[in-house]
């Protein structure tokens, strides 16, 4: 990269769960890769940041406890570190990702050292569909959106949402959330597929935080149906709140030998290379992340019509898509699918192709580099405006 085009980027986000860390997380390594410099400014290291690289810097923030606060004052120990490294290491940019505490306390960051720092807000989802319908949090939103020099957004269903719910008008990007295609492919998992299941049994898998709004006690049901149809084992991937109901749920069925804990996994990539086929059930998904996981090992999923997921999933081609709740229609299309070897192996190829020259790295990642150089001012490398966007 030619040092005039580098750019020095900080980044906040929640590094330790959740998709929306995982994609800024992602999103920073690919930047230090092209040649600019990443500061992670976090409470705590983000979880996949993983192997060392020069172009990347890890800053914590340390919350004061000063005896008078009630509370911990983590936004304004943000804002302020925010401030620090903008000003210490010449920050181009603050790229945060949801509208709060981030976008507020980066605001409060550019009031300390000037008009000349931007900030880009991406909304993941939560903050508008959760907290932007607290009446006391609206105002709050809405004034970190409006405030911030250029807002993305993950789905084009959450840029609606958002205007709805709120009554933004300034632009929204659509920027989706991307996987990596030398990270998330389908594995070479034959012989750890046995210790799993039997050569004559499917393996279907759930991957989330086991918040209610995941419906995880959906997935129970709809692998009641479908195991009784196919011989079939379940994969539960993570822990939540949720999960002692799903154990009792499985118990009641009689499913607790064909169901597998896994727990919270990093290297999901392998696991789902395991799988057949990728179960979604939730009421609510800005994007669905875990579904494009599994899309770029060649895993179909069978999902409920909420939120973003339409917009990832193209129904009959790439997966299953029924209404929230209809456990019957959404296992009786899985049940289809994993009977008709011809029908799975073409939408195994649709995913595959799907996630690699729609929901790329390359792709999505140079969409926010060219958003950067142009929020910025800045005139764009040539090689990002003459070079096709394509994997």
């Amino acid at each position: 990269m030619n040092p005039k085009d580098r750019l020095k980027i900080g980044i906040t986000c929640y590094p330790t769960l959740g998709g929306s860390g995982v994609v800024a997380t992602e999103l920073g390594k690919l930047l230090a890769e092209k040649g600019h410099e990443v500061h992670f400014i976090t409470h705590s290291m983000p979880f996949r940041l993983g192997k060392f690289d020069k172009n990347i810097f890890y800053h914590e923030v340390e919350v004061n406890d000063y005896h008078v606060f009630k509370y911990p004052p983590y936004d304004l120990s943000l804002a302020s570190k925010q401030a620090q490294i903008v000003k210490q290491e010449g920050l181009d940019l603050l790229h945060v990702h949801y509208a709060i505490p981030h976008a507020v306390c980066a605001l409060l960051a550019k009031q300390m050292v000037g008009e000349h720092l931007k900030v880009v807000t991406t909304l993941h989802g939560t903050d508008i569909t959760v907290l932007a319908q607290d009446e006391s949090l609206s105002d709050l939103i809405r004034f970190a959106i409006n405030g911030s020099d250029v807002v993305t957004a993950v789905s084009d269903d959450l840029i609606q949402e958002t205007r709805q719910l709120l009554g933004i008008e300034k632009p929204i990007e659509l920027l989706y959330n991307f996987v990596d295609k030398r990270v998330y492919y389908p594995r070479d998992v034959g012989n750890l597929r046995r210790e799993f299941a039997r050569p004559d049994e499917k393996i279907l898998i759930h991957i989330s935080n086991f918040r209610p709004v995941k419906r995880v006690i959906d997935v129970i049901e709809i692998f009641d149906r479908i195991s009784k149809e196919v011989p079939s084992r379940l994969l539960f991937v993570g822990e939540g709140p949720e999960l002692s109901k799903v154990l009792c749920k499985a118990k009641e069925k009689g499913l607790l030998d064909k169901v597998t804990f896994c727990g919270r996994q990093d290297d999901v990539a392998q696991l789902l290379s395991l799988a057949d086929l990728m179960l979604l059930p939730s009421e609510k998904e800005s994007f669905g992340l875990v579904a494009l996981e599994a899309m770029a090992c060649g895993v179909p999923t069978i999902a409920s019509n909420a939120g973003g997921i339409p917009e990832l999933i193209t129904h009959g081609v790439t997966g299953y898509l029924a209404d929230i709740g209809d456990v019957e229609t959404m296992s009786q299309l899985a049940i289809h699918l994993l009977q008709n070897e011809a029908a799975y192996k073409a939408m195994r190829e649709a995913c595959l192709y799907r996630a690699r020259y729609t929901f790329c790295n390359d792709v999505i990642s140079r969409q926010y580099e060219a958003l950067y150089y142009q929020v910025l001012g800045r005139e764009a490398p040539e090689e990002l405006l003459v070079k096709p966007l394509e994997c």
